[in-house]
């Protein structure tokens, strides 16, 4: 009697060292039930990342006394994790011997996406098991467990925007550079860099790189470069090399790399002077003084107040290199009041009328009160159609200009009578000068017969 209560005891104690082992093998991520247990045995990756499945091993193991059947293993996956198309999220054994080791145990694997939007942290999964006791159809089997699997950010960079797609050549510009973290996890002490491999495009006041120590995700920022490009540099399109490298979630480093590319040349600019004028005609000087060729190149009067032209308002010089120039001629007239002054003062140039000018006469003030607008077109390196406008002081003192800009043209009622006058005098002089030829003409005949005649008379006596 006392041999059966002791083994009674020593049995009794045994089930309750198996039940508490198997409710310390639950709480570390174990499934047990009182004659089966599941157990997480790996995932891969050892932390999930955003955006990128997971795989969990789990291993099926009978360790009660009776063998079981008909056994389904479910995952349940919820936020930020859901199922992958074509993979099962519930899978069967069909039998489980009593009393199993390790070694005997079932292997069963699930794979599951992890959301790409996930922030790092620890999230639960449920993983129910049900079972049937073989040779029974009633006793069931079922129990759920949750396991805990951690995601860790994902840490990316990517340099989104560059703030222009041109520079010129010679010239310093500010180049910069917009790196946003698209990735979960923070990015630590972060280096950006970037090359011209043919060493056209440099940095000035500075190196070519820039450090940042820490950017959350989402975030971005700014860094700036002065650069410039080769003043000798052919146009064209120049690639830049663009490194970044920073440290990850474990403090390795990690490298992005990337191109961009960046157009060398483009506007120019131009100088307008007066050069002459002669009978209504003004001429210009237009050169290039910017550092890029401009093609196709076109200078036109456009309508204003104060002139008036005639004839074409435009011409085409064709292209231009950087420091060449070209003239370009108008027929120009003033039509500018002449600030309340009808007549020309003593010492006014003549010739020069003033549309508005009651007297015919403008004053070489009123001439030079306004500037000349003139407009460039041209066609830069990279194709594109541009505008700049110019203003030309006017210097008419020492040419002629009329009102409809050619010379010779209508007059006042006092020049053109004048102009009649001298037209009739210099015909009465003509006139007088052809009778007086003609009257000398027949004198002198007369005395060359009167000679023959006395010659003949002397020879007879």
């Amino acid at each position: 009697m006392k041999r059966f209560s002791f083994l009674t005891l020593l049995l009794l104690a045994t089930a309750f060292i198996f039940l508490g082992a198997g409710t310390a093998l639950g709480s570390n991520g174990n499934i047990n039930s009182a004659s089966l247990q599941v157990n997480l045995t790996n995932q891969n990756p050892d932390a999930a990342r955003p955006g990128e499945p997971v795989e969990l091993t789990l291993s099926v193991q009978n360790v009660g006394n009776k063998d079981l059947q008909d056994i389904t293993v479910s995952v349940a996956p919820k936020y930020p994790f859901s199922q992958i198309s074509g993979e099962a999220t519930q899978k069967s054994i069909s039998y489980l011997n009593a009393r199993q080791d390790d070694n005997d145990a079932a292997v069963l694997k699930f794979k599951l996406m992890t959301d790409s939007n996930t922030s790092e942290g620890t999230y639960d999964i449920d993983i129910t098991t049900t079972a049937k006791e073989s040779g029974s159809s009633s006793n069931t089997i079922s129990t759920t467990q949750t396991v805990h699997l951690e995601i860790r950010g994902k840490e990316y960079a990517q340099i989104v925007t560059i703030n222009k797609a041109s520079i010129d050549v010679g010239k310093e510009e500010l180049l910069e550079f917009i790196i946003t973290n698209t990735g979960n996890s923070p990015l630590k002490n972060m280096v950006i860099s970037w090359k011209d491999p043919k060493g056209v495009i440099l940095p000035v006041y500075s190196d070519n790189t820039k450090y940042i120590k820490y950017l959350e995700p989402g975030q971005s920022v700014s860094v700036s470069y002065s650069v410039m490009a080769d003043v000798n540099a052919d146009l064209g399109l120049y690639t830049l090399d663009v490194n970044l490298n920073f440290e990850d979630y474990e403090s390795k480093n990690e490298s992005i790399q990337t191109t961009a590319g960046l157009f060398v040349g483009g506007a120019t600019d131009f100088d307008v002077s007066f050069s002459e004028s002669s009978q209504g005609e003004v001429s210009l000087s237009v050169a290039n003084v910017g550092n890029n060729i401009a093609y196709a190149v076109k200078v036109s009067i456009p309508e204003q107040q104060g002139y008036k032209v005639s004839g074409s308002s435009s011409t085409i010089v064709g292209n231009l290199e950087k420091g060449d120039y070209t003239i370009a001629s108008f027929n120009v007239a003033s039509n500018q009041a002449p600030g309340g002054n009808t007549g020309a003062p003593a010492g006014a140039p003549s010739g020069i009328a003033n549309a508005n000018d009651v007297g015919g006469n403008s004053t070489s003030s009123s001439m030079n009160g306004s500037p000349l607008k003139v407009q460039i077109e041209y066609t830069d390196a990279k194709g594109d159609r541009l505008t700049v406008d110019k203003e030309v002081k006017l210097d008419l003192t020492s040419g002629n200009m009329t009102a409809q800009g050619t010379s010779g043209g209508p007059r006042s009622s006092g020049g053109t009578s004048s102009y009649l006058l001298y037209i009739v005098v210099v015909v009465l002089a003509g006139g007088v000068f052809v009778y007086r030829n003609k009257i000398r003409e027949k004198i002198q005949a007369r005395k060359e017969k009167k000679s023959v005649n006395n010659n003949s008379d002397d020879q007879k006596a």
